[in-house]
C-alpha cells in the first residue's frame, strides 16, 4: 500500500513546502524588513514598500519613524535592518575609535528643504540674512508683519541639515543657534499643520511634503524647484540615506535595489524629490 503521511503532518509538511517555494522563487526569501528613523525619509520609504509590495507579497516591510538620530542608533544597535538618516553621519557614527567602518551609508535621493510660509501670507521671498536673523531671534517681524518661526527638534537631520545651510553668514565660522523662542515642532508634517493655520507662521520641511496649504518661499530670489536644485541654484539640498550594519541580508538589499531602480527612483522623483544621479 505504501507509506502515508499521518494527517496532522500534511498541513505542516505543506506549510514547510510553501516557505521553502517562497525562499527559492525569483521574487527572493519571505521575511520582514524593517526601517527606522528620519521622518523626513519616512512618507517616500512607505511609498517604495507599498510598491515594493506588489511584486514581494511575501516580504513585510516595517516602516517606523523617530528621527535620523534614532534611525543610525537603530541600525546599529539592530533593532531595524535600514535606518533612515536627513542628514549625513558624524565620523563616530560611521567609524570605530580604530577607524573600522561600523556602519554603511546608501545614498537614495537628494531632497531640497523648503522654507515655507502659510498659502495666504504676502510673503514670496527672503533673504539669507532675514532667515538666518529670523531664526536666531534678532527680529520677529518682516514688512512689520510679526513672524511665528516653527523649527524641528534637536537632534532631528532636517534641522542639522537647515542650520549647516542658512545659520552660518559667509565667511563666518560660527554657526548661529536657533532661538529658543522658536516654536519646536518633532516631524515635518507638524511644521507643515502649524504654518497651515497660521498666516504669521514660516518653517521649514522637506520640497516634497509641501501642498496647497503653505507655500516654499524664494530664498535670495531663488525658488526650490527640479532645475534650481540640479544645476545647484537653490542650496539648502540634502541627501537621504539608508544606513546598515551589514551588507549581507538580501531582503535588505533586494528592497535597496528596488529604491534604486529606474521605476523606484520615478516613483519618489513623482513626489518632489531629486533622483540619486541627478544633481551637480
Amino acid at each position: 500500500m505504501g507509506f502515508r503521511y499521518p494527517k496532522l503532518l500534511v498541513p505542516a509538511l505543506s506549510a514547510t513546502l510553501i516557505c521553502l517555494f517562497l525562499s527559492s522563487c525569483g521574487k527572493g526569501y519571505a521575511g520582514k524588513i524593517i526601517l527606522a528613523g528620519s521622518t523626513s525619509v519616512e512618507p517616500f520609504a512607505e511609498l517604495w514598500a507599498e510598491a515594493y509590495a506588489v511584486t514581494h507579497p511575501e516580504v513585510n516591510v516595517i516602516i517606523q519613524g523617530g528621527g535620523s538620530s534614532a534611525g543610525v542608533e537603530s541600525a546599529l544597535t539592530g533593532t531595524s535592518d535600514i535606518g533612515m538618516s536627513s542628514r549625513e553621519l558624524k565620523p563616530e557614527e560611521e567609524f570605530d575609535s580604530g577607524g573600522q567602518k561600523i556602519l554603511h551609508i546608501v545614498p537614495v535621493a537628494f531632497d531640497a528643504i523648503a522654507v515655507i510660509a502659510n498659502a495666504k501670507s504676502p510673503l514670496t521671498n527672503i533673504t539669507s540674512a532675514q532667515l538666518r536673523n529670523l531664526f536666531a531671534g534678532h527680529i520677529d517681524k518682516l514688512d512689520a508683519r510679526p513672524v511665528t518661526v516653527v523649527t524641528r527638534e534637536e537632534g532631528s537631520g532636517t534641522r542639522k541639515s537647515f542650520e549647516e545651510s542658512v545659520m552660518k553668514a559667509p565667511g563666518s565660522k560660527t554657526m548661529e543657534r536657533i532661538s529658543n523662542s522658536a516654536l519646536v515642532q518633532d516631524s515635518n508634517g507638524a511644521i507643515r499643520e502649524i504654518v497651515a493655520g497660521d498666516p504669521n507662521a514660516i518653517g521649514y520641511i522637506s520640497l516634497g511634503l509641501v501642498d496647497k496649504r503653505v507655500k516654499p518661499l524664494a530664498i535670495d530670489n531663488i525658488l526650490p524647484t527640479v532645475e534650481t536644485i540640479k544645476n545647484g541654484n537653490y542650496k539648502i539640498v540634502r541627501r537621504f540615506l539608508f544606513v546598515l550594519k551589514t551588507r549581507n541580508n538580501p531582503l535588505s538589499e533586494d528592497f535597496i535595489k528596488f529604491c534604486l531602480s529606474p521605476e523606484g527612483q520615478n516613483l519618489v522623483a513623482k513626489k518632489g524629490l531629486i533622483k540619486i544621479k541627478e544633481t551637480k
